[in-house]
């Protein structure tokens, strides 16, 4: 590099960084000054405090209900309602889901690939699983819509008709 180029690029930081701290120091003051003017005495809540009945909350909390966040959190594990004509549809194909995964399991051949396999075979789409052979969560698009989801071990076959979960898929996120 040339020293007029090490020169004009010193120059430049040297006046990005003066106009950085002029905004900073701006900002700190003009804030201050703004709330000392305003007059209307009330604090703004700088934090979220969870609302205890008989319990008086200092000015700078806003309360909140943490059971009500907690259930609101949780909310996209929830299942879409699916209409009558699709759980119908997806209900005639159930059988043959459900003697096709009972196969798998009493072969002993319960693996995350044998059930995507024979999920797909069975005409299900987006198949996902999760777990293994002492456990595996499944998860299919069904034909109708709506998810065909349930889980197969070695010992036994769960399985369920019901519509999309709310965060998208029919495997809810763990």
């Amino acid at each position: 590099m040339t020293r007029h180029r090490r020169s004009a690029d010193a120059a430049v930081l040297a006046v990005v960084l003066g106009c950085v701290m002029t905004a900073v120091a701006g900002c700190a003051g003009g804030g201050e000054d703004v709330a000392g003017r305003s007059g209307e005495g009330s604090p703004t809540p700088t934090a979220a405090c969870p609302a205890v009945p008989g319990v008086e909350l200092p000015p700078e909390c806003a309360p909140y209900d943490p059971d009500a966040a907690m259930a609101a959190n949780d909310g996209y594990r929830e299942r879409m309602p699916l209409s009558d004509d699709a759980v119908a549809a997806n209900r005639e194909l159930l059988p043959e889901v459900v003697v096709a995964l009972d196969s798998l399991r009493s072969d002993g051949a319960v693996t995350p690939e044998s059930v995507v396999a024979t999920l797909r075979e069975a005409g299900l789409t987006d198949v996902q699983t999760r777990g293994d052979a002492s456990g595996l969560l499944f998860g299919a698009m069904g034909v109708a819509g709506g998810c065909f989801y349930g889980e197969i071990s070695l010992q036994t076959v769960q399985i369920e008709v019901g519509g999309l979960i709310l965060d998208g898929g029919c495997l809810p996120a763990q």
